[in-house]
């Protein structure tokens, strides 16, 4: 099957040092980059993450110390990776809640302006999780009828991903085969202020806290009323995009 793109459709998978978001870093990324006239380009980068991959997090990836230490880093590599996701919209498997929020940080992190917000997302795990519950492996199993070798490799699982969104579309004559409809409806994204989930907009559109004492409670009017938490937050262990998005806030209410 042939998506229905207006933008290219750039799907990726990272490989990381681990999971959390603001201490671990990039190891892999690949970029299967899909046209709207059909045509497909990959590109797979392996990156210096200057700092040891735990043996954990190899065992998964394979990705070693020494692979990666003659390799550049995302500083290095930035620029590039934005050029060529440019213009696109992007597309992964658990991408909202860990792929996404990551490679924004490694953008940050870099000192690149490459504005994450502006592209429409969609996470085939999400899907899948709603049609079957299963994994990416299981997924591509059901949907493709084959097993995915490689795992965990992050140009396997990319390729994977494009293929499962592709029989997904042809098994359910409901999903439309639309990256706007499949990013409205199938993107943990719709709501979230920042990529990590910590800040959403609620009912009325107003950004909340979705964490923590003031969970529920709006962003501005805590800053107004207790300035130390934004401090807290400032010099806490939050991830870079959450900072930037809180800093706005609080410059908007201060400069109204």
């Amino acid at each position: 099957m042939k998506l229905n793109l207006k933008n290219p459709l750039v799907f990726f998978d990272l490989e990381t040092t681990g999971i959390n978001i603001s201490k671990d870093r990039i190891v892999e990324i690949s970029l299967l980059k899909v046209y709207p006239n059909g045509k497909e380009e990959i590109r797979s980068y392996r990156i210096n993450p200057e700092m040891h991959i735990p043996e954990e997090s190899t065992a998964i990836h394979g990705i070693t110390d020494e692979d990666v230490k003659d390799c550049p880093t995302f500083k290095q590599l930035a620029k590039t990776l934005a050029d060529q996701l440019e213009g696109c919209d992007m597309a992964g498997f658990n991408s909202s809640r860990f792929d996404v929020p990551m490679l924004a940080e490694e953008f940050l992190r870099a000192g690149v302006d490459f504005d994450m917000s502006k592209r429409k997302f969609v996470d085939v795990q999400i899907i899948f999780h709603k049609k079957e519950q299963r994994t990416l492996e299981a997924a591509y199993r059901f949907y493709c009828d084959k097993e995915l070798e490689n795992a965990h490799s992050a140009e396997a699982d990319a390729v994977a991903t494009y293929e499962v969104l592709k029989s997904q579309l042809e098994k359910y004559p409901d999903l439309e085969n639309d990256i706007n409809v499949l990013s409205k409806e199938f993107s943990s994204f719709n709501n979230n202020v920042d990529f990590a989930g910590r800040i959403v907009f609620n009912e009325k559109g107003v950004e909340v806290f979705n964490f923590g004492k003031h969970r529920g409670k709006s962003v501005a009017e805590v800053f107004k009323n207790e300035p130390s938490y934004y401090a807290w937050m400032m010099e806490g262990d939050f991830p870079l995009n959450t900072k930037q998005v809180i800093t706005k806030i609080r410059l908007r209410e201060m400069n109204k």
